[in-house]
């Protein structure tokens, strides 16, 4: 048994009065210190670029950074330097901003399939505006929600579809269902059954494989045949996989979509855009029943706008989408050439786009295991990679994924023991790692 030992004491001692004040110790399930190996969930000190460093002083090379929203490293000196300068002028006000008329006219310039815009603060009010206003312009209860994607928003239309669905009514959750992503005779079928009762399909555009030749056409089709609404979940494929997110990059349109996380740089905004015949209906130019499509305090503050402006201006002048694709494909490499060396090829798994890496963990019999994602996770904290993905930010630079390689290859090897015994117990250093949605806490 390797017998190094890693201490956290100063973020163990912050996780447990956290606890005590916050439900759940933190504000984002994800970041939960039961997604980390026990008494090993460092608590963030401070970041600078693709680093973070701990209450404990230890520094970090960071992946998934704020749940992908931090796609061009933390403290960006051009994103901070447009903050800082409306932070100046003031940035909540009783009449909307100038900043809002420009802000609508970069983004539509950014996503040129889309006509209107409107923004807020996280993506789960977006995803739930544009269900509203599906239901609205189509008068239909239902909600088509694909169900290989693991989450859509945190209200009740799709958490009640969760094991964590306590609170909310069975009216609600009967009145969502759900589509496997690639089948459109499945999604057909489904049309069919609940005809005329579809107000949406909600999906991800593209996830950890590409859509299969032809499927987002396909389902363009679809919906337009059974007259409901095509709505893109953007949130992680917005600038990831194209500037105009998945829908510039297949040259599929949907009726409305979704974007966030990259769209701010860790600052909270999101937007729901879309055809104008759909989007007015949340406005006042129009004759029809008024749609309460997104109005809220913070929805428009100056400076979270300023900061997504300039993430689209770095976007486009510095190539950010291809360098994050080549980083992926580095890093990528690397970690699969220290899986085989070690002989965990095919338990150690990379999995999707270059720039929305996420890591796979499989048992001596091939199944994904939450032990060996925690010996996994505990060999990469000692060794410097806070990595509950790979996903990728542009502040990584080569010398970066090269010692995450490095530091997988040492894992890789522990892996290996753990498979020869057949049990990873005595490298665990305690309880498993959990899933996110799971009934019991």
């Amino acid at each position: 048994m390797d017998t190094e030992e890693f201490f956290l004491p100063r973020s163990r001692a912050a996780n447990e009065r956290l606890h005590a004040l916050v439900p759940g110790g933190a504000h984002t399930y994800a970041k939960g210190d039961d997604q980390y190996p026990e008494n090993l969930a460092p608590v963030i000190s401070h970041g600078r670029g693709a680093h973070v460093w701990d209450v404990d002083g230890n520094r970090y090379i960071e992946y998934g950074s704020g749940l992908r929203s931090v796609s061009l490293g933390h403290a960006h000196p051009r994103v901070n330097e447009a903050v800082r300068r409306e932070l100046d002028r003031g940035t909540n006000f009783v009449r909307p901003s100038v900043m809002e008329l420009e802000a609508a006219e970069r983004f539509l310039a950014t996503v040129p399939t889309a006509e209107m815009v409107k923004f807020t603060k996280n993506g789960s009010d977006a995803t739930t505006a544009a269900v509203r206003l599906a239901r609205a312009v189509t008068g239909r209860p239902r909600v088509a929600i694909c169900g290989d994607h693991p989450f859509f928003s945190v209200d009740d239309w799709f958490i009640g579809t969760t094991p964590m669905s306590a609170g909310i009514p069975t009216a609600t959750t009967e009145l969502t269902v759900a589509f496997p992503y690639g089948d459109l005779a499945a999604t057909e079928e489904l049309l069919t059954r609940y005809e005329d009762e579809v107000a949406c399909l909600i999906l991800e555009p593209a996830g950890h494989t590409e859509p299969p030749p032809g499927y987002l056409t396909g389902l363009r089709e679809l919906a337009d045949r059974h007259g409901c609404v095509l709505i893109f979940d953007e949130m992680i494929t917005g600038f990831r996989w194209s500037e105009a997110g998945a829908q510039g990059l297949y040259g599929v349109a949907p009726d409305l979509s979704t974007f966030g996380k990259a769209l701010g740089n860790g600052f909270a905004v999101s937007a729901l855009a879309g055809r104008r015949e759909l989007m007015e209906r949340g406005g006042l130019r129009h004759s029809g029943d008024r749609v309460f499509l997104l109005s809220t305090t913070h929805g428009a503050e100056t400076h979270s706008l300023a900061a997504a402006m300039a993430v689209q201006a770095t976007y486009a002048e510095e190539g950010i989408t291809a360098r994050l694709h080549a980083l992926g494909e580095r890093l990528a490499a690397g970690v699969r050439e220290a899986a085989a060396g070690m002989g965990v090829a095919d338990h150690v798994l990379v999995r999707g786009r270059a720039s929305n890496l996420v890591f796979a963990t499989l048992d001596e019999n091939g199944r994904p295991s939450q032990p060996y994602r925690t010996l996994f996770l505990r060999r990469l904290l000692a060794g410097g990679v806070l990595a509950p993905s790979f996903v990728v930010s542009s502040a990584l630079d080569d010398a970066d994924i090269d010692h995450t390689v490095d530091v997988v290859a040492q894992a890789c090897a522990v892996y290996r023991k753990a498979l020869d015994a057949a049990d990873p117990t005595p490298w665990l250093g305690g309880r498993p790692v959990k899933p996110v949605f799971r009934r019991l806490a």
